[in-house]
Parts: C-alpha cells; sequence; structure tokens
C-alpha cells in the first residue's frame, strides 16, 4: 500500500508527542533517603575529628550515631529476614561493622555502614521513580469525554463511566478517550505512544483509535469498543508492573552464594570459639581466635572487592553517555545474548525530514524554487511533514513568500496563494486524482519504492513537483547492528509498530534480517518473553511509552534519552544520554571487561581470606595482622577494579569482544 501525506495545520497540542507529566517522589519524601542522609552527615562531621586527633567522646558519640541512623533499617529488615530462617547479608555487613567496631576499627565500621545505607536509599528512590513513571502513565488518557446521547445531546462525563457501545465526540486537539472505532469524521492522529509511528495516522470511518492519542484538526465519532479498565494503555501499565515484579531477582555475581557462605562462615567462626575453649583454651583467648577469624573470613571483603570494577565501569560509562542504573545493571548487560531493536526514535532519529526534491520538466522551476513555493503554502501548517518541508528550506537559506487564503483538510493536504499563484500541497492519491499525470505518477512511484512519503507540489492546478520525506536513519546505525551480532552470535532483530513494508526497507539498509513489524506494546512484550522462554537473555533498545514492557521484560533494557518517554527511561535499566547507538555495544564489552575484574578479584580475595584463615586455624594470627591482611587485600581489588576508570578502558568498536 503506497504510503500517503497529511499536510495541514494543527493545534500545537495536536502535533506534540504526548508525554505522562511528571509525579516526581520527593528524594527527602522516602526513609531510607533521610536515614542515609543522616548517617552521611554524621560520618562526615566525625570524620575529620577523628584523623585530627580531636576528643575521644565527640568523635566516638557521632561514629556511634552514624551506626544507629544507617544501620538500624537492615539490621531490623535482616533480623526479620532471621525469623523466616533466611540469613541477610545486611545482618551480616552490621556484625562485621560492629565487630570492627569491638576491636577498634571504628571508623571503617562506619564507613560499611554508610556505603550500605546509601545503597539501600538508592535502590528505594530507583524503585519509586519506576513507580511513579508507571502512575503518570495514567494521564496520557484524559479524564474526562464527550457523550452523544441517542437524541443528539452532548454530556460530559468521567472516562471510567463510559461503557461499550457509548459514542463520544472527540474534538480537535483532544486525546481520545477510549478505544473504539471512528464512526463518522475524518482527522489525523498522533499514536506515537502506542504504535511508535513517527508519524500521525489519517483515521476515517471505521477505522481503529486508541485511548491517549492525540486528535488533529478534525472531528471524530468514535464507538467505545473497550471497557476503559482493558484499553491499551491500561493493559501497558498492567504488563509494565507485571513484568517488573515477575522479573528474576537481580543479584550480583558474589550475592548468588551469600547465603551459603554466610551460614557457613557463622557457624565456622561458632567453631573457631568452642573448640578451642572445650579442649582447654582460655575464654580470652578463644575470643580472640574467633573474633580474628570472623574479620578474616568476613564476607564482607568478599563483597566490597566485587564493587569497584563495577562501580568504575559505571562511572566510565557516565562519561561516554551511558548512565547504568546500578552495579547489577552493569553486570547483566554483559550477559546478554540477544538483542532486539526498535526503529522510530532507536534506529532512526524519529523525525520526518526532506530527502528528495523532484521538479518536474517543464514547471521552470529547480529544486531551492520547488521547495521554496511548497515551504511558502506549508508556512502556516503544523503538521510534522510541513514543519520539516520549512525546516528543509531555512536550512538552505530559501526565502519564503507570504501565504494568503490558507486552507487544509485532514488526510488531503493544504492549499493557499503564493505570488497570485494557487498552491496545494498533499497526498498524491488525492491531488493526482482523475488526470493522467504520467510524470508525477511515475516520481511518487519511484520515491515510494524507495521508502520515501511522498507530497505533491500543484500551481493552479498543475503539477510542478513532488517531495520525498523520511525519517532519517541514524549515522552509526548500520555499524552498532554489526558490532551487536558479533557480540552476542547472532544479528539483532527488529521490533517495530510501523508497517511491514518500511520496516522491512529499513531493516535490509541495516543488515537486519529477522523483522516483527506492526506491534503493539503487549506484541513487544510477548516477543520478549517468548525468547527468554527459549533461554536467551535479551537487551531491548526502545524510547518509547510503547517499548516499556518490552523494556520490564527483558533480561536488560536500554533507552534512548533525548527523546525518550519518562516511562522507557524510568523503566529501562540503563539510558544513551545523547543518543549515539555506537555507545551500546562499547558498554556491553565494558560490563564484560568489569567481570572479568570481578573474577580476578574474588580470586585475590579469596586467596588472602584462605591464606589468612588457616593461618588463623593452625598458628596464631596476630588481631592487628589479620586486619592489616583483610584490609589490604581490600585497597589491593580495590585498586584493580578502579583501572575501568582509565579513558582507554572505553571499548572502541575495532576492540576484542573478548
Amino acid at each position: 500500500m503506497p504510503s500517503v501525506v497529511d499536510l495541514r495545520s494543527a493545534p500545537s497540542a495536536g502535533v506534540a508527542r504526548p508525554e505522562p507529566p511528571r509525579h516526581r517522589t520527593r528524594l527527602l519524601a522516602l526513609p531510607e533517603a533521610r536515614w542515609a542522609l543522616a548517617a552521611l552527615v554524621l560520618f562526615l562531621l566525625a570524620l575529620p575529628v577523628h584523623l585530627l586527633g580531636g576528643p575521644t567522646w565527640l568523635w566516638g558519640t557521632l561514629f556511634a550515631a552514624t551506626y544507629v541512623t544507617g544501620g538500624w533499617e537492615p539490621g531490623w529488615e535482616g533480623l526479620k529476614a532471621l525469623r523466616g530462617r533466611t540469613l541477610d547479608v545486611d545482618l551480616l555487613m552490621i556484625v562485621a561493622a560492629l565487630g570492627a567496631a569491638a576491636i577498634g576499627q571504628v571508623l571503617d565500621g562506619a564507613l560499611l555502614i554508610v556505603i550500605f545505607a546509601t545503597s539501600g536509599a538508592l535502590e528505594a528512590v530507583a524503585t519509586a521513580r519506576t513507580a511513579d513513571s508507571v502512575r503518570g502513565l495514567l494521564d496520557l488518557a484524559p479524564t474526562t469525554a464527550t457523550r452523544l446521547l441517542p437524541d443528539g445531546t452532548e454530556e460530559t462525563v468521567e472516562t471510567g463511566r463510559l461503557a461499550v457501545g457509548d459514542t463520544v465526540l472527540v474534538r480537535p486537539g483532544e486525546r481520545v478517550g477510549a478505544d473504539g472505532r471512528v464512526l463518522d469524521g475524518a482527522s489525523d492522529v498522533d499514536q506515537a505512544t502506542i504504535t511508535g509511528e513517527p508519524l500521525p495516522v489519517v483515521k476515517r470511518t471505521g477505522d481503529e483509535v486508541f485511548a491517549g492519542t492525540v486528535n488533529g484538526t478534525g472531528a471524530l465519532r468514535v464507538r467505545v469498543e473497550r471497557d476503559p479498565s482493558d484499553s491499551v494503555i491500561a493493559r501497558i501499565v498492567r504488563m509494565v508492573e507485571e513484568a517488573s515484579g515477575t522479573k528474576a531477582p537481580t543479584q550480583l555475581f558474589i550475592e548468588k552464594t551469600e547465603q551459603r557462605y554466610s551460614i557457613g562462615m557463622v557457624l565456622a567462626t561458632l567453631a573457631v570459639f568452642a573448640v578451642p575453649l572445650a579442649f582447654g583454651d582460655t575464654l580470652p583467648s578463644a575470643l580472640l581466635r574467633a573474633m580474628t577469624f570472623m574479620i578474616v573470613a568476613s564476607p564482607c571483603a568478599v563483597v566490597l572487592s566485587t564493587m569497584p570494577p563495577l562501580l568504575a565501569a559505571i562511572a566510565n560509562a557516565g562519561r561516554h553517555g551511558v548512565l547504568a542504573k546500578s552495579a547489577v545493571v552493569m553486570e547483566r548487560l554483559g550477559q546478554i545474548d540477544a538483542v532486539a531493536l526498535d526503529k522510530t526514535g532507536t534506529l532512526t532519529e524519529g523525525a520526518p525530514h526532506v530527502t528528495d526534491l523532484r521538479p518536474l520538466p517543464g514547471s521552470g522551476l529547480d529544486e531551492s524554487a520547488l521547495l521554496a513555493l511548497a515551504a511558502s503554502a506549508e508556512h502556516a501548517s503544523e503538521h510534522p511533514l510541513a514543519r520539516a518541508v520549512v525546516a528543509a528550506a531555512r536550512e538552505r537559506g530559501l526565502p519564503l513568500a507570504a501565504a494568503e487564503e490558507f486552507t487544509s483538510a485532514p488526510g488531503q493536504g493544504v492549499v493557499a496563494t503564493v505570488d497570485g499563484h494557487t498552491v496545494a500541497v498533499g497526498a498524491p492519491a488525492r491531488l493526482l486524482r482523475g488526470a493522467a499525470h504520467r510524470p508525477p505518477r511515475d516520481a511518487v512511484a519511484e520515491l515510494e519504492e524507495a521508502g520515501r512519503t511522498t507530497a505533491v507540489v500543484l500551481r493552479d492546478g498543475e503539477p510542478v513537483g513532488v517531495l520525498g520525506i523520511a525519517d532519517r536513519l541514524r549515522p552509526d546505525a548500520a555499524a552498532t547492528v554489526a558490532e551487536l551480532a558479533r557480540l552476542t552470535g547472532r544479528t539483532p532483530v527488529l521490533l517495530t509498530g510501523d508497517n511491514e513494508r518500511a520496516a522491512g526497507r529499513l531493516a535490509a539498509e541495516v543488515g537486519i534480517t529477522e523483522v516483527r513489524a506492526g506491534l503493539l506494546p503487549q506484541d513487544k512484550a510477548a516477543a520478549v518473553k517468548e525468547w527468554e522462554a527459549r533461554g536467551l537473555r535479551v537487551l531491548v533498545v526502545g524510547d518509547g511509552v510503547n517499548d516499556a514492557p518490552a523494556l520490564a521484560a527483558a533480561h536488560s533494557g536500554i533507552a534512548m534519552g533525548k527523546a525518550g518517554s519518562d516511562l522507557a527511561l524510568e523503566t529501562a535499566d540503563a539510558v544513551v544520554v545523547r543518543d549515539e547507538l555506537a555507545t551500546i555495544p562499547s558498554v556491553v564489552r565494558l560490563s564484560r571487561a568489569a567481570r572479568r575484574l570481578v573474577i580476578q578479584n574474588l580470586a585475590i580475595a579469596g586467596t588472602f581470606i584462605t591464606v589468612l584463615v588457616a593461618w588463623d586455624l593452625i598458628g596464631t594470627l596476630p588481631l592487628p595482622l589479620g586486619v592489616a591482611g583483610h584490609e589490604g587485600s581490600t585497597v589491593i581489588v580495590g585498586l584493580n577494579g578502579l583501572r575501568l576508570l582509565r579513558g582507554a578502558a572505553w571499548p572502541r568498536p575495532t576492540d576484542d569482544a573478548g
């Protein structure tokens, strides 16, 4: 089916991509954030007093307050988990911090408390922000609608009271109140939030419309076909919530063994205390040996050995325009073995551009004159395609003539008087009807075959040229697809709400062989779940509300940051801030490099723990030496992990995938 163009004026509300209003939970509204902030402030007050040899009672009191404010909540949660026969690593960290304080390492214990409190606060903020965006998505659908009664009168009702079979009137610039079908009228509707299509779609009698999409300049009478609670927008909300809730718990590599390790360490510490005591050792000696054992075998050292590489990778990625939301995210990015890409706004720039100018023989116009004529007629319109034409003329520095008697019609185009000539710009199917206009028809067919949306320009009823308009492919799209294919061993898949013809043509340009087109949000999420069920770890890259369910369902999700919707940005695990596609394979490589460093660090930490534990059990390990060895191993693995902060650690496209 040939693509058609609808160039007309519209209120700005009718052409702007609708986004849910921001409902941001204030940072300090979260108790976790308040307690973490209090602990951090107290720690920063105590630190200089302690380091400068100030009064013990002062820094001791401040550090004690740090322990209480930052540690009571994870400690309480750990005790509740213990009541349910689960040994929580947070509880062990609190015990380790208290143990450090008991042997005089008050500063180390306080630092550990602050780190854990801050980590918990960041997790709470991320969870709250995601919930905010999901709730805000419901604001896309209007709260009221105009219902038409059988006697022809109108009444304003809440959209929640609409029932299947009701008829509603949607005026120009309004949002559609419910999923339904057009009974009468014609208009263009911006449904980018649902399908991701880059341009408004002309809707006529019999066409389906969705709640929350934005009507253009025409009025529509719509019969409600779905209950508001079952609209596509409402289903997107449910899918995001369900996917987020049922996603397998995300754990760091070391946390997968924390239960067994922690239980084993506690039992071993008790044994180290009890066995020598039973064989006649003195209480102070047995207690000192057990305390030393607990310090050198503490999971604190192992857990901290995993964080520096991941945190350094997050910082390095951030400097290059990729924001990973947590260490868990950075680790999971390196595990992916399949990639699904959105089309509009991801592989493409998400905005139309004039790509072709075809003045017809005998028109007396060159490319610049044709563009200036069309832009002069379009100047009063705010349709995305009209804005693209005007923008192209301005980029060339072309003067625009004043247009008079401007009119527009949905699905047809615009008509205006320019320099005494009647100029029409619009859909070929409308403007070339009933006449054998061979040259323009040939130009239209050629451009549409190349994937362009076309507009015909008429002057005084005669065709003078054809414009080709398209959503421009990002310059690094093909290279990114090739890099991701090398990293995962399989070519990425294209998931899009756009039509199959346009999707297939773009896929061929970037080297994608598998295309799933015409998908609604639930279809994208279903495709991702299908691959995940087959054992694949899927990375989804998208930018719109319609991508959010797939982003939530995927093993990892990355959102394009510049034009990304609030919901996509909050649902995704990472955000490409500058919309540079080439950074996506680079951050995957960086994640894999971080994982290799984590394994190195675990080997180093494990070696230290093994040697120190053996020394403590076989001989007599002095407590200060045990603490020094424990802290020394932490410093070594920390410095090793920080190597990823170097600019040279950022992978280039030519780097080996490893």
